[in-house]
């Protein structure tokens, strides 16, 4: 199987994002959800957020990944899992997995593209299209990139390559508009964020450093030039957010 950037980056962390898992834990554990209560993971990259919401919070979980090196991935590391059971990995489009399935009790998107499809990637159109396939009461968990302050039009055209992003107010704003209680809203802090972008460059340069006839390695070496742009002219305005969102039971 051919690879990508995302994979070999991906491959070194423990969340795909810059964000840490004992964030991720105390978030939902905050939610109250119970034992078997429904969760979608959408983009769920290496796996481990998903392997997490099974192990430590005992839910039944829908792991979505289009890219098929990084389903491959999460697909070993599920069923090396003690609870693979429990995960379902679903190698398609979210779209097309949030027009089948019933609500769920949790959606997890976090650092995702398009997570409703249809080109829709402003935070209000993203919000209002997920809360549709939220059950009564149920919750998002979002984490994606946050201006902290304004950049620089290169570095904003950069980064919103694929989304649009908010800041910190920017995404509870759109979340309350788009019929969300907001519960809690947090920003790593920047050592976090550094170490995020230490660890994913470091990978990607050791890796083209193994395999420098490989047949993915232009490919690979692009992505990482134009990310490593990204934290090093974004660095101070840019962060990484994380927002537990209630859908009202009424």
């Amino acid at each position: 199987m051919r690879t990508n950037f995302h994979r070999i980056a991906y491959e070194a962390l423990d969340v795909c994002n810059a964000v840490e898992m004992r964030w991720i834990d105390d978030t939902v554990r905050s939610s109250g959800l119970t034992e078997g209560a429904r969760a979608l993971d959408i983009g769920c990259g290496n796996g481990s957020v998903s392997i997490r919401l099974a192990q430590a919070h005992r839910l039944s979980v829908d792991a979505v990944e289009l890219d098929p090196a990084m389903a491959d991935l999460a697909r070993s590391r599920i069923a090396a899992s003690e609870v693979s059971a429990s995960i379902t990995l679903l190698q398609t489009r979210s779209a097309d997995v949030l027009a089948v399935h019933p609500p769920w009790d949790l959606i997890v998107a976090l650092g995702v593209t398009e997570p409703v499809g249809g080109g829709v990637r402003d935070p209000m159109g993203m919000f209002q299209g997920l809360r549709a396939h939220l059950a009564k009461g149920g919750y998002l968990l979002w984490g994606d990139l946050v201006w902290t302050s304004e950049p620089p039009t290169p570095v904003r055209q950069l980064a919103e390559a694929y989304n649009t992003y908010a800041d910190h107010k920017g995404w509870q704003d759109a979340a309350r508009i788009a019929g969300f209680e907001v519960l809690s809203a947090r920003i790593s802090p920047q050592e976090v964020w550094d170490a995020y972008a230490r660890t994913v460059q470091d990978a990607a340069s050791a890796w083209l450093f193994s395999h420098p006839g490989h047949p993915d390695a232009a490919g690979i070496k692009a992505s990482a030039h134009r990310l490593r742009l990204m934290f090093e002219f974004g660095r101070g305005c840019l962060g990484f957010g994380l927002y537990l969102l209630r859908k009202p039971s009424d």
